[in-house]
């Protein structure tokens, strides 16, 4: 649940999303007086790479794989974190600490007399944490049982371990084990699942299902400043606010990495460090595009763009007064002249958005439309509504996440066109990143604007997780008996066109209603210096650093 904040409308966050920045987040958290984690020394192993990577980070909010919502504090976890399956550069899903992806040709995967779904993962031999430690099935079980533990207070682990049988009784305390994980010998553990769900084995891939030691989380409170995974790299120093440091798993199952080493550098302009040669990759912003877009600038040949599986929105509460009302959902939308922020504010830089689903996914669609710019109608709408007009609004407040004194020319330019066009003052309420997302989830704000990168290619990473009324991430309270209904039914559905048609038709109708409403899909800009090869940027956040390699 890979939630972008500040995205487009506080600062151009789209524009650095490949670099390893999706989110630049500086806040103060807690830890030793001096500010820095130095993990335990590991034995040397055989082989692994060499040379250093240097790039720009945010500092993560958590690297607790069972808690973390956030993009900044995922782009670390699936490094030093890994669970039974994983996801490539391409977003398919490929095993990790499993042997084999189970399926029903190769035995692991039954469909039961009652419907229900059970999985045999057969674990790799030789599997080790970073210090060592042994990997066993019981190892995995342990994790999901912690993640699904009340007392971890994950918000995501109900959606995305919520299908397995047993792990909703965990979470409401009526059960102290999951009933649907089962260890059968030390490398071979069981799964079984409600019903044959298509996107079952992608959650898999989230770090909610990845695995922690649970010796180390048992006896050590500040595991998280230290943790010990079995990713393909494995933290080795965090100073706040300077920088994290990566060192390559030269044991890793899959391979060692090609790089020794990741610096990533907590502070400075990305732009200005890339250019001194103090960082490999940077992502670009706004003030410096058109200088590199420009063929004859010297740092053209090293720019790179491409398109993410993420989009930027503005979310309504349904549930607060004024967003009570859907006619004042539409015409607040319909107030807000997309295209002229893209070309006046962002220079036509990012593309606007059509739709909720992003073009790569089977069920966006060219012809999705959320309500279209249209001042008179909007006027038309907020008279209409049951508040009778712009006079008996209550005071509005936008939420979103920062400190700053001021907003971002985005959010600037769409409190602007409300007040011209609607004659509605819009006051800003800013929060730090933690307490901000608490606050979207628990729903105290009348309207916010967030950002979302999907997990995985699949429609329900989404649709379910947002507009669906019993889900426990439906932040906006919407509510429609019609959405729910084709959203569950595409749950289950096998035949795919179907199931895109279904989800289609649930689109249209919330594109309707305007629970959210969307923005700008992101895209990214980047300098990537001509001796660091094979730097992916894949559409969403999935290992990646093991892949690249460096010219001596």
């Amino acid at each position: 649940m890979n939630r972008a904040i500040l995205v487009i409308l506080g600062v151009m966050a789209a524009l650095v999303v490949g670099v390893g920045v999706i989110v630049v987040i500086l806040v103060a958290t807690g830890g030793d007086d001096d500010g820095t984690t130095q993990t335990q020394e590991t034995p040397a192993g055989d082989g692994g790479g060499e040379g250093e990577l240097r790039l720009i980070g945010g500092e993560p909010i958590s690297l607790d794989p069972h808690v973390i919502q956030d993009a900044g504090s995922a782009l670390y976890v699936v490094e030093i974190f890994g669970g039974l399956l994983t996801l490539d550069p391409n977003l398919e899903i490929q095993p990790d600490l499993a042997a084999e992806i189970p399926t029903e040709a190769n035995g692991g995967k039954v469909v039961n007399a009652d419907g229900t779904v059970t999985y045999t993962f057969r674990l790799r031999e030789g599997l080790l944490f970073h210090d060592r430690k042994p990997v066993f099935a019981e190892t995995v079980k342990a994790s999901f049982e912690r993640a699904a533990d009340p007392a971890t207070q994950s918000l995501v682990s109900e959606f995305f371990l919520g299908d397995i049988v047993g792990v909703t009784e965990k979470l409401r305390g009526q059960a102290n084990e999951i009933s649907g994980i089962e260890v059968i010998d030390e490398t071979t553990l069981t799964i079984t699942i409600e019903a044959d769900l298509p996107s079952f084995l992608f959650k898999l891939t989230y770090p909610t299902a990845f695995v922690i030691d649970p010796t180390q989380v048992e006896n050590d409170p500040n595991w998280t400043r230290r943790p010990n995974g079995t990713g393909p790299y494995e933290l080795k120093e965090w100073r706040f606010g300077e920088r994290i440091v990566l060192e390559a798993n030269e044991r890793y199952h899959l391979g060692a990495p090609n790089i020794k080493t990741v610096r990533y550098l907590l502070a400075g302009s990305s732009i200005t460090l890339y250019e001194a040669g103090d960082i490999d990759v940077a992502g670009v912003a706004l003030d410096d595009l058109e200088r590199i877009q420009d063929p004859a600038d010297a740092l053209n040949a090293e720019y790179h763009s491409g398109n993410r599986l993420s989009l930027d929105y503005l979310g309504f509460n349904t549930k607060s007064p004024p967003f009570d009302d859907p006619l004042v959902r539409k015409a607040f939308a319909m107030a807000i002249d997309k295209a002229q922020i893209a070309r006046a504010v962002y220079q036509d830089a990012i593309p606007v958005a059509n739709s909720i689903l992003m073009p790569g996914l089977s069920a966006y669609s060219e012809t999705a439309q959320p309500p279209a710019f249209d001042v008179e109608a909007a006027i038309e709408l907020l008279n209409q509504s049951s508040y009778g007009g712009a006079d008996g609004l209550p005071e509005i407040t936008l939420a979103e996440s920062g400190t700053g004194a001021t907003s971002g020319p985005g959010t600037t330019a769409i409190l602007e066109m409300w007040r011209i066009n609607l004659g509605v003052d819009v006051q800003i309420q800013q929060a730090e990143a933690a307490t901000f997302f608490q606050d979207v989830d628990q729903g105290r704000y009348q309207m916010f604007t967030l950002g979302w990168i999907m997990d995985y290619p699949d429609e329900e990473d989404i649709l379910n997780i947002h507009f669906d009324s019993d889900s426990p991430n439906n932040n906006t309270g919407y509510s429609n008996p019609d959405v729910d209904a084709l959203l569950r039914a595409a749950l289950t559905e096998s035949d795919p066109q179907t199931r895109t048609d279904l989800y289609r038709q649930a689109e249209d109708i919330i594109l309707d209603e305007v629970p959210w409403f969307p923005l700008f899909f992101d895209q990214f800009h980047a300098l990537i210096k001509p001796y660091v090869n094979n730097y992916l940027i894949p559409a969403s956040i999935v290992p990646r650093l093991r892949f690249i390699s460096l010219d001596e």
